[in-house]
């Protein structure tokens, strides 16, 4: 089935590493790691941070982090 994606840019890298490792097509290596993904039963994969722009996309937490919590490490960082 052919279809037209949109995939960031970091998911893309991931695909194109991915079937380079495995010596398969990007299409059938995005196939075969989102049935991977839908299998799994964590939330998240780490890999190395990409950038968007000059920040690091930093892994997905459960955590919310609030302006109480930066104040507090920032705080704890100054002792």
């Amino acid at each position: 089935m052919q279809i037209t994606l949109t995939i960031d840019d970091d998911a893309l890298r991931l695909a194109q590493a991915f079937a380079t490792l495995h010596r398969i097509t990007l299409d059938l290596a995005i196939s075969q790691l989102t049935r991977a993904g839908a299998e799994a039963n964590i939330p998240h994969v780490s890999y190395t941070a990409a950038l968007r722009g000059r920040f690091a996309l930093l892994p997905i937490r459960d955590e919310v982090i609030t302006p109480e919590h930066v104040s507090k490490l920032m705080q704890s960082d100054a002792s």
